[in-house]
């Protein structure tokens, strides 16, 4: 589990093509060091295994098929840079939201204006998951807790400050940027709760937390 606030940019040394996935190394001399093998990573927003972690300056993760698919991670070539965060630590500040590193989907990058000393950023997502973003309301993109600032059927409007934008790779996107995109947690187990249970096999009818309970309850 991590916050969605990136503690380092790291950059991609190498790149080794698997079977069944891919190994990277990535340099980062900020956090390497203390990283252990086993130890979870957030890479661009995806989570992913420490599988070596023999250097102060490298250490090597590795992505699986399945994440390849979901996530914008098939696409990395050597020396390109990375949101890094280390999971969350018992007693840690929790400055952004949770965010598990599992990626819904991936989105583009339409348009970038100015606004003040910052930027807004415009991402196209899949329709199936802006009915779980919120205005006001919490994002990660690569990694990066943010607030939605304005949504529509498919974009979303988020805010970029001075400072996350010198200290992600937020800073570096244009127009047709790819972005790994994982929607609030509770957003998915709102919606788990609202919908009705199926019927059970005896016929008996089993309701989870609906509109109505809540209008009958409030």
């Amino acid at each position: 589990m991590f916050t969605g606030i990136i503690e380092t940019i790291g950059t991609v040394r190498s790149l080794k093509r698997r079977e069944e996935g891919i190994l990277l190394s990535l340099e980062a001399p900020t956090i390497a060091g203390g990283l252990s093998l086993g130890e979870s990573v957030s890479v661009n927003g995806a989570c992913l295994t420490v599988v070596e972690a023999t250097s102060g300056q490298l250490f090597s993760v590795e992505a699986v098929t399945e994440t390849l698919e979901r996530t914008t991670l098939a696409s990395l070539k050597v020396g390109d840079r990375m949101n890094l965060e280390r999971s969350l630590r018992v007693g840690d500040k929790l400055s952004g939201h949770l965010v598990l590193g599992h990626v819904d989907g991936t989105g583009e990058v339409t348009a970038i204006r100015e606004s003040g000393l910052g930027k807004i950023v415009t991402v196209r997502v899949p329709e199936e998951l802006t009915g779980y973003v919120a205005f006001k309301g919490s994002i990660a993109v690569d990694g990066v807790s943010l607030t939605v600032s304005g949504l529509s059927r498919s974009d979303v409007e988020i805010s970029i400050i001075p400072h996350t934008l010198k200290s992600t790779i937020i800073g570096s996107y244009s127009v047709g940027t790819k972005v790994n995109i994982e929607i609030d947690i509770i957003a998915r187990y709102l919606e788990s709760l609202l919908v009705k249970h199926e019927e059970t096999q005896d016929g008996a009818s089993r309701r989870g937390l609906t509109l109505d309970f809540l209008k009958e309850k409030w």
